[in-house]
């Protein structure tokens, strides 16, 4: 029989090992693919619907190189070596610093193998690291431990493990929810950094009360703390590195504490070891806002003069790109120094349903039978979108596919209210007797939720016959069939005009008259007339004999000619 030398397999099983435990060999990211086997598959029942989607941080970590170069250091032991400080240094830990072999292999796997990753964890350890240390102090806690973030996620809010650890502190769902961090379909607190620092912080005192020694704490922290007290207990130890000799840890455990070791020092120094081109990033700073319920990204970037972008990096733990359906009031953050900004611009925010489009490519077999299914759209909107005069559609053909989608604009400063601001998508809906909000907002294709917040209703019943509906939605450059119900479904476009609103007949001008005849456009409002000839709304009104803001377009207006 022909055995094979003794270290080439000891390397090949390492290789092998690391491979199954490691997808990010030659430093390339996959993509990553959650494993519904496990009990908490609930974690990404709602993934589809996340509009911030997690990062498969072990892809970045690269766990194959940690355990070659740990297998080549040989055993674990218990002879320890304290962290020589020159007299000159200044550098003070107040986290047990230890030097062995493990924590040298880290300092030499940081220095070279990893430098270009341990260099963006530097450079994104100022976002946090103020905010952390505060946190950690408030609790008596070592302000090194802002670097257990550091390998924990690299520093990254949207980090994902496979074991579905989240966020900066990696919390498990059930270890989150422990530390009273919110997970939900609207909110995943632990990609919040200030509130799973929070929780990080209290989870670390337990497991320091517990076990009287950080490097027990930490250990426990990755590998968990029922882990660390059989150990202890079976092997008869008091200390991480006696227990770490013991094949009882598993090696992500056992390389865990010797990692921060060698990243808080490196860190503490990081001209010493070469990290002397450091871009470090910008602290988090950010301003809170006191919002409603289900009030979208969009609309506080518009009240806080911001990027959606820029409000979605702040507020990473909203899963829905908007606040809690099921909290009456949520602080988003917005923008250090746009707070006063967002409140006055608040109560000017005004929504309004509109169309958006999306591309639909046809596949082999498709009907239009069966793309009107998919997406909610009957077959008259979605020819008259694409032109098209015939249900016969060409492998490869793009197609137009509308969609209602709301957009926010705020109304000019000074309105008493958005009926009277300007608003070239304004319709305003008589209530008749049968009316429903539900009824209406099939006619109109708008939610009836944005009925009731358009018109202050206490509740989607809380109507009466007579009483005037103002609807709010953008017209668009697409000619689609006027009469709503005939033409669009309710996951359809919307359409601006209702064909079966009274118009009223206007008085027409005598032709010696002061006054002249304007037809009314598609997007005119009363406000809008008004400035183009330089009357007020209630000077219009009077000379038509209005008795409200409603009109349409078509009709005639007389106006005073400028």
């Amino acid at each position: 029989m022909t055995y094979l030398p003794k270290t080439l397999t000891q390397s090949l099983i390492v290789a092998l090992f690391a491979t199954l435990l490691s997808s990010c060999a030659n430093d390339t990211n996959y993509s990553f693919l959650p494993d519904f086997s496990h009990d908490d598959a609930a974690e990404y029942a709602d993934s589809e619907n996340d509009d911030v989607k997690l990062e498969n941080i072990e892809s970045k970590i690269c766990l194959e190189e940690e355990l070659i170069t740990l297998s080549q250091i040989g055993d674990w032991d218990e002879k320890l070596l304290p962290e020589n400080i020159e007299p000159s240094n200044s550098i003070v830990y107040d986290f047990p610093v230890i030097r062995n072999k493990q924590v040298d292999m880290y300092l030499n796997l940081f220095q070279n193998k990893q430098r270009k990753q341990f260099g963006r964890w530097l450079a994104k350890s100022t976002i946090y690291r103020s905010m952390m240390e505060k946190e950690l102090e408030k609790a008596g806690l070592p302000k090194d431990l802002v670097y257990l973030a550091m390998i924990e996620s690299g520093y990254n809010q949207l980090a994902c493990s496979r074991a579905k650890a989240v966020g900066l502190w990696q919390f498990m769902r059930p270890t989150g929810r422990q530390y009273n961090l919110r997970i939900d379909k609207y909110v995943d607190e632990r990609r919040d950094p200030l509130k799973s620092t929070k929780a990080a912080v209290n989870y670390l005192s337990d497991l320091y009360k517990e076990f009287a020694d950080w490097h027990l704490a930490i250990a426990a922290y990755n590998g968990g703390p029922g882990k660390i007290r059989n150990g202890l207990r079976r092997y008869k130890v008091d200390n991480f590195w006696g227990l770490a000799s013991k094949k009882h840890l598993r090696l992500e455990t056992k390389h865990y504490v010797p990692k921060l070791i060698a990243a808080l020092i490196i860190a503490k120094q990081p001209e010493k070891y070469g990290f002397t081109d450091v871009g470090y990033l910008k602290p988090l700073q950010y301003d809170s806002l006191e919002v409603g319920p289900g009030m979208s990204l969009d609309a506080i970037a518009l009240i806080s003069n911001s990027s959606t972008q820029e409000i979605k990096r702040l507020n990473l733990e909203l899963k829905l790109a908007k606040t809690p359906l099921n909290k009456a009031r949520y602080k988003v953050k917005i923008p250090k120094e746009r707070l006063e900004l967002a409140k006055r611009n608040l109560s000017r925010l005004h929504s309004i349903v509109s169309t958006g489009y999306k591309t639909h490519i046809i596949q082999k077999n498709d009907t239009l039978t069966k793309i009107c299914k998919r997406y909610g759209i009957n077959k008259t909107t979605i020819l008259k979108v694409n032109n098209l005069h015939s249900s016969q559609l060409a492998y490869g053909q793009n197609l137009r596919i509308p969609y209602s989608t709301i957009k926010y604009q705020l109304i000019p400063e000074g309105s008493s209210s958005a009926m009277a601001a300007y608003k070239d998508s304004l319709v305003l809906h008589r209530i008749k007797r049968g009316d429903t909000v539900l009824k209406i907002a099939k006619q109109y294709n708008v939610p009836p939720k944005m009925i009731v917040a358009w018109n202050g209703l206490k509740n989607s019943h809380s109507i009466r016959a007579g009483q005037q509906l103002a609807l709010y939605i953008s017209h668009g450059n697409d000619k689609i069939d006027s009469n709503p119900a005939a033409s669009i479904s309710p996951k359809g476009p919307s359409t601006l005009i209702a064909s079966n609103v009274y118009k009223k007949k206007i008085r027409q001008p005598e032709a010696d008259s002061p006054f002249q005849w304007y037809k009314i456009q598609n997007g005119d409002s009363l406000w809008t007339i008004s400035r183009k000839f330089s009357a007020t709304t209630a000077d219009i009104m009077k000379w038509n004999n209005l008795k409200s803001n409603l009109i349409h377009p078509g009709s005639v207006l007389k106006l005073k000619k400028v």
